[in-house]
């Protein structure tokens, strides 16, 4: 899965879930104070991109990720690995 797919991926879960505007999911923005997500809310993201990539993710593995652009690179590495 590439950058682009996975950008695809999650934008359709943040817009289906989360009913965030999909113009303002771009990789610089920022998770927690643009779209105004929780920690809650990560978890059930990370839920769903556990369901979406039938990979196991960690909450853990996400500390670090504050933009969508952290996010596709943290997940494009748990992908192809």
């Amino acid at each position: 899965m590439d950058n682009e797919q996975i950008l695809a991926m999650v934008t359709r879960i943040l817009v289906n879930e989360f009913e965030i505007d999909e113009g303002d999911i771009v990789p610089s923005t920022n998770i927690y104070e643009d779209l105004d997500i929780d920690s809650i809310d990560v978890v059930d993201l990370v839920v769903r991109l556990r369901a979406e990539t039938g990979r196991s993710i960690e909450p853990e593995n996400f500390k670090q990720v504050r933009t969508i652009g952290d996010l596709i690179e943290a997940l494009h590495k748990l992908i192809n690995q």
